[in-house]
Order: C-alpha cells, then structure tokens, then sequence
C-alpha cells in the first residue's frame, strides 16, 4: 500500500543515503536519479566513475589486462562526477566525456576496471567521499553499494528485473541502435564479468529486493520510495 508522504520533507536534518545495487539494465540509474529528484537529495552513478577510467585508460594506452598499470590510472585520473539528479555531467582532465562514457566500446571495456581490485578500492575511496560531502542526503546507486561502499546505509535496496525486461529496457534506452548479440555483451555477459567480484544478484541480509520486471517506471520509483519510507524513521 503507497504511503503518501512528501519525499522532499522526508527526514530532513537527518542522514538518509539510500545504497541500490543491480544488475545491468534494471533500471538503477533512472530509477535512482528521479527517486533522488522527488527526496531533494543528491545522486550519485558510481558506474560512470568506472567508465570514466576505463576511457581515461583507452586514451592513454594503457593495457586494460595490467591490474597495476589500471589501479596506478585509477588513482591519476582527475574525475569529476555530478552529484545533482538534475545536471548529468563527468568530467576527465576537465573534458566533458559524458557521453563519450556511454559508447559500446567503453561499455564493453569497463568490466576491466571494475575487476581490478586496486582500482575499485581507489574508486570505493571516492565514493565514500562524495557521500560524506553531499551530507548524508544521497542516493547512490551501482554493484557494491549495499555491502562495500554504503553499508551502513540508513536504506538498502536491489533493484532487479528479468532478463528479458532488462535486455528490452537497454535496448530502448540505446534508441535500438544496438544488435541482440551487442545488447547480450551489454547486459549479460558483462554482468557476469563483474559477479566474479562482487555479488549484485542477490540481496545480502537486510537488503530489500524490488523485481520491477512487470513494473513501469512509475511504480518502480513508488515502490523505491515506499522502502526508503518503512525502512526509517
């Protein structure tokens, strides 16, 4: 049953970091940035951190497959990463490379970082940081967040969906320029890659899941907002 409350006056002067994990193509990043805009609290897409070095890695040359080479441009990289749900910007070196991050070929390249256990502990130490400087009001969302960057989030959620939902929703948010093999390596396969370290597939204890497989954007969003409400006070 919805509750009906004012997100934006919800739990005001206290922290509130809502930490959601999932896997590819569930919808984390929309979900989260409107659950975020309706909270008046900062976002954060902890994937775009990771496309971010992976382009900084390409353009520089750097062998993606050389874990010491990727964590050394993991702690070089001169990011900066939007935390306003409603002003989408990252920045390289002071480039604007926010649309650059989305391309296929970052896109199929980025589970090479966020294998990299050096390179994710840098990252997760950024995280954190961003966190602690948007004053406690965040959504965050990503892989790990529930149990390595924010776990002790005031909420937890994964957020899920079928693998066809998912394979359909990537699909239109790429505006159907991409094949049924490349949305697979998109979703799927690199999925896969990055469950080899961290598990974003099944909820840990004290994580609320949310299957939105037959749910649409609207519901999905009230159902978000729905556990931010039960799981505080």
């Amino acid at each position: 049953m919805t509750v009906e409350r004012n997100p934006a006056e919800f739990r005001l002067g206290k922290p509130l970091v809502v930490a959601i994990d999932g896997p590819s193509g569930s919808g984390k990043s929309s979900i989260s940035r409107e659950a975020a805009r309706r909270l008046r609290a900062a976002y954060l897409d902890t994937g775009a951190m990771y496309r971010a070095v992976t382009l900084y890695c390409m353009e520089a040359g750097i062998d993606l497959d050389d874990a010491v080479a990727v964590e050394a441009a993991a702690r070089a990289a001169d990011i900066e990463l939007s935390t306003s749900p409603d002003a989408e910007f990252v920045r390289v070196s002071g480039r604007d490379v926010t649309d650059a991050i989305r391309e296929p070929i970052v896109s199929s390249s980025v589970s090479a970082v966020a294998t990299t256990l050096g390179a994710r502990a840098e990252l997760v130490r950024r995280q954190q940081q961003l966190i602690k400087d948007s004053g406690l009001r965040i959504v965050a969302e990503g892989r790990d967040i529930t149990t390595v960057v924010a776990p002790l989030a005031e909420v937890r959620i994964l957020l899920t969906a079928s693998e066809e939902a998912r394979l359909r929703r990537r699909g239109v948010q790429l505006g159907g320029t991409q094949s049924a093999a490349q949305l697979k390596e998109q979703v799927i396969t690199r999925d896969a890659k990055d469950s080899t370290v961290v598990n974003f597939q099944q909820a840990a204890d004290g994580v609320v899941t949310i299957d939105s497989s037959d749910l649409d954007f609207e519901e999905t969003v009230q159902a978000v907002l729905d556990v931010v409400y039960a799981s505080t006070h």
